[in-house]
């Protein structure tokens, strides 16, 4: 089968195309035949070295994916050859991730697609749908789990709502019944972040800012998913709501951040980082069902019509995919493998 190896980490240049033989799946795994690769920023960074070293002589890269289960270990009653799936942490603690023809995972890690749902929605899921899921539901006042209605009467902002994470939690938040506000940079990402949900659109670069969101929510909003909390923490606390939430997944706004001390006690604000390697099993699974529920109502599409461009490459040019994401591409970057 083809695959992408890399054995440095480095540059995108260190990731090459090479053959190499179709694994088998041992008890409690399964085999899929990988049709669409997805690239996050959590990919380019592992394989460069940014956030951690080479945990194997040899790793192919990209933690989602979507395509169908084509052999089935022992002991997995929830799977079935032919089953059309998503993968979700394929190269967390494993060798192989899904940028080539074949992987396998533990059964856990694989999800059937509800019907309908295509592959790129598949392989566009993963790090960030779970993310995204992990920061609604870990407010004080707020639901566990997501379903319609679980987050009716209560306001969400979504920082960086152009992004993959942004662009799901908005989605997600629409569909489980919140007022959704997503903060933007100019016009495009208004029109992205509107696109995917977003009933309202605040220009953080502009004067007011907070006295606009606050027009929009005068006693606050319950969560926010923050993309770059050492630059927006002030905005967040002048307008985060009693007992709110700050969900934090990402360093966009630099490695370190002051948090106001005060102004946190007298909201008795919570901030709660996300990282979805190490949110536990419970979190995980309750995420892959409550999204797999999103999916059946078709509220996470992708395309820029839905909020997210796609960007599509072949499976030779990984490393352009990996650029591309370094780089800052808007929306979302998809590998066809199958």
């Amino acid at each position: 089968m083809r695959a992408i190896v890399h054995s440095q980490t480095g540059p995108a240049s260190v990731l090459r195309l090479e053959d190499r033989p179709i694994p088998e799946p041992d008890a409690g795994e399964v085999r899929v035949r990988i049709a669409v690769s997805g690239v996050n920023p959590t990919d380019w960074k592992s394989r460069s070295g940014t956030t951690s070293e080479l945990a194997f002589p040899e790793v192919t890269p990209n933690q989602d994916g979507a395509g169908v289960v084509d052999a089935v270990g022992p002991g997995v009653p929830d799977l079935a050859v032919g089953d059309r799936v998503w993968t979700y942490m394929s190269a967390a603690q494993r060798p192989t991730g899904t940028a080539q023809e074949y992987t396998v995972l533990p059964a856990e890690r694989v999800v059937v697609l509800p019907e309908g749902t295509s592959f790129d929605v598949g392989a566009s899921l993963g790090v960030p749908a779970m993310t995204a899921h992990r920061a609604l539901t870990i407010d004080e006042d707020g639901p566990d789990r997501l379903a319609p209605g679980t987050l009716a009467g209560r306001t969400v902002l979504v920082a960086g709502g152009a992004g993959a994470v942004g662009h799901a939690a908005i989605q997600l938040a629409r569909w489980a019944g919140a007022t959704v506000i997503s903060t933007i940079s100019g016009p495009e990402k208004a029109a992205l972040a509107t696109a995917a949900g977003a009933h309202h659109t605040v220009n953080y670069r502009e004067g007011g800012a907070a006295d606009r969101i606050r027009e929009i929510a005068p006693d606050g909003v319950h969560t926010i998913v923050e993309v770059a909390l050492g630059a927006n923490v002030d905005l967040d606390l002048a307008v985060l709501a009693t007992r709110g939430t700050i969900a934090a997944y990402a360093d966009d706004g630099g490695p370190s951040v002051t948090i106001p001390l005060r102004p946190s006690m007298g909201l008795n604000a919570r901030f709660q980082f996300v990282l979805l390697y190490t949110i536990g099993a419970t979190a995980l699974g309750a995420a892959a069902e409550d999204i797999t529920l999103a999916l059946r109502d078709g509220a996470l599409p992708v395309g820029e019509e839905h909020g997210l461009p796609v960007h599509r490459y072949p499976l030779a040019e990984t490393a352009a995919a990996h650029t591309a994401v370094q780089d800052g591409a808007l929306g979302k970057v998809l590998i066809d493998v199958g």
